[in-house]
């Protein structure tokens, strides 16, 4: 049965601060937060050689905090946690032993990726209400598409109830799993877009039994990457503070660099 009392998420929503996760002075130059979009899939060693190193210069002052969005190709990453029994089909794809909580999931196209490397030292060193904002992050972007996401107390990720499958099946539609480093943090969140579903079918996601993946698109949603990108960036400026994407060149098509809030 599923449980209606208040999650642990919203406990800890409940009794946060209002703007605890934003960065201090809001708006100011030396605070805003760089966001990067890779419009190509990222090998994942490079993803994660490149997110180490910000990190790294994040923690010594030496970079702007990173929202990384992002696609791999097909592959399968262990979490701290993770089980080998959990991973059913071993070669079917490449698996990667990572440094993030959690156990094992699948990252492939038509998954939207985000890392985030921000500095809690900087906000509250409080790695529960960091986790909470995320769940909330996740659950805002998905009400742009008419989605209800939540949490559940004994199941880390963001659900979503498919009565039309039975009265009590939830579907799991994104994934958690972070690192916490100098109070840096590091890997982030994924939320499916329209991956192939199958490709799940390779692990016990997260080492959690009896329940499916979803995706947007599975939910009848036909949302392009671009759609989902502009609904994180939203919601992600309200919790934790202004963005600003650099130039950066694909072809001869500059990306714009304004704050999806207006600011610059």
């Amino acid at each position: 049965m599923i449980d209606k009392t208040r999650t642990k998420t919203e406990k800890i929503l409940r009794y946060a601060l209002p703007g605890s996760m934003l960065t201090p002075d809001k708006g100011t130059d030396e605070n805003i937060i760089d966001w990067k979009v890779s419009t190509t899939p990222v090998n994942y060693s490079d993803a994660l050689k490149e997110m180490e190193t910000r990190a790294d210069m994040i923690a010594k002052n030496q970079a702007r905090e990173l929202i990384w969005l992002l696609e791999h190709p097909p592959i399968y990453t262990a979490g701290t946690s993770a089980k080998s029994s959990d991973l059913l089909t071993p070669h079917r794809f490449p698996v990667y032993k990572t440094g993030r909580g959690g156990q094992y999931t699948y990252h492939g196209p038509g998954q939207r990726i985000a890392y985030l490397m921000l500095n809690l030292n900087r906000r509250q060193r409080d790695i529960r209400l960091f986790v909470a904002m995320l769940e909330e992050w996740l659950i805002a972007t998905l009400e742009n598409f008419n989605i209800k996401g939540e949490t559940r107390n004994d199941r880390i990720g963001i659900w979503v109830r498919r009565h039309e499958k039975g009265q009590e099946t939830e579907d799991k539609i994104a994934s958690l799993g972070i690192r916490v480093r100098q109070w840096v943090t590091q890997h982030g969140v994924s939320l499916n877009i329209d991956p192939d579903l199958s490709h799940f079918d390779g692990i016990i996601p997260c080492g959690i039994q009896n329940h499916a993946v979803t995706s947007l698109m599975d939910l009848g949603v036909n949302a392009s990457t671009e759609d989902v990108d502009k609904a994180l960036r939203k919601q992600f400026e309200l919790r934790f503070g202004t963005t600003r994407i650099r130039p950066i060149l694909t072809g001869k098509t500059p990306i714009d660099t304004s704050s999806v809030n207006g600011e610059k």
